[in-house]
């Protein structure tokens, strides 16, 4: 099968890999090089590190909306376009130019968690599963039928970033499914996705990872998993705005203002919420590192229990 692969993050690479192994990848699509890191240099996304690794030719368009670019795609003669987290809208005329169409690999149950951040949203609303589908790409956000899917549980401490790995994972698995059966002349059978239980899962913005002291604990608990490894939950502590990196919450009853320090010790501290305590196990001062929370106690002398020198 000639193969067009489009992707961009982390995520994708593992997939990438399938399709390396599945089929002949005739070009790889992914989005052009930005500034990152403190200076600002121009960084390669991870796909186009991978494909080059990979010997695969890397285009970068800017988008797939004009004659020029339908052309380039449609003289690949492509047999199937894979789409990983790719990041730029595919029009209606390039989902045609493939003989099969083009297939995504989303990381969410569908038709729950469509759209740009399905593993964040999933962890910040107590979802206890999650999955990976593949679905055949049509004109609508994330609305196409699905083909394929695999469900996976939702670990009770875990963070995005871990989750994201295994859903990686898991997404290629799905797709070296779907490939292995398409190459045996079995087409995968396009379920549509049923109107009920249609939710959206918005982009992250970085004014989300300020807590609400006002909010349960359960649910500040949530968001510390879901924002981590980004943006990164962050708070004030005892008058210290700090980044929190690890939190459980406590079912503990208090009648502390929402935000009050509670408890300072080596096993973490404890801060009043609208219903129960958040205990920070992880957090991180500015310009400083993450710690423990026995180490921050240690380094701010005023929140040590007993007398004070």
């Amino acid at each position: 099968m000639r193969l067009v692969f489009a992707g961009t993050p982390e995520f994708a690479v593992p997939s990438l890999r399938v399709a390396a192994a599945r089929g002949e990848v005739v070009a790889v699509y992914t989005q052009p090089d930005r500034p990152a890191g403190r200076g600002r240099g121009m960084a390669a996304p991870p796909v186009k590190r991978e494909a080059q690794r990979l010997g695969f030719e890397v285009r970068q368009p800017q988008t797939l909306r004009t004659v020029e670019a339908r052309r380039a795609l449609r003289a690949l003669r492509p047999d199937l376009m894979i789409v990983v987290a790719y990041g730029l809208l595919l029009p209606p005329r390039v989902l045609e130019i493939p003989t099969h169409g083009c297939w995504n690999v989303h990381a969410s149950l569908l038709p729950r968690w469509r759209g740009a951040a399905p593993i964040q949203r999933a962890i910040e609303a107590g979802d206890a599963e999650t999955g990976v589908c593949l679905m055949q790409m049509e004109q609508g956000l994330d609305t196409g039928p699905v083909l394929l899917s695999r469900t996976l549980p939702i670990g009770p401490d875990e963070t995005a970033g871990q989750l994201h790995d295994r859903l990686a994972a898991l997404g290629a698995q799905v797709l070296d499914d779907g490939l292995a059966l398409l190459q045996s002349g079995i087409r995968p059978v396009p379920t549509p996705q049923p109107e009920a239980g249609v939710t959206y899962a918005h982009k992250l913005e970085k004014a989300e990872a300020r807590l609400d002291w006002t909010q349960p604990a359960e649910v500040l608990a949530r968001k510390v998993r879901a924002f981590h490894p980004w943006p990164v939950a962050e708070a004030e502590v005892a008058g210290d705005l700090v980044r929190i990196h690890a939190a459980v919450a406590l079912p503990l009853a208090h009648d502390a203002a929402p935000g009050a320090l509670l408890h300072a010790g080596r096993d973490g501290i404890d801060i009043a919420c609208g219903e129960g305590a958040l205990r920070i196990r992880t957090l991180q001062r500015a310009g400083g590192r993450a710690i423990t929370a026995a180490d921050y106690v240690n380094a701010r002398r005023e929140l040590r229990p007993g007398p004070q020198q």
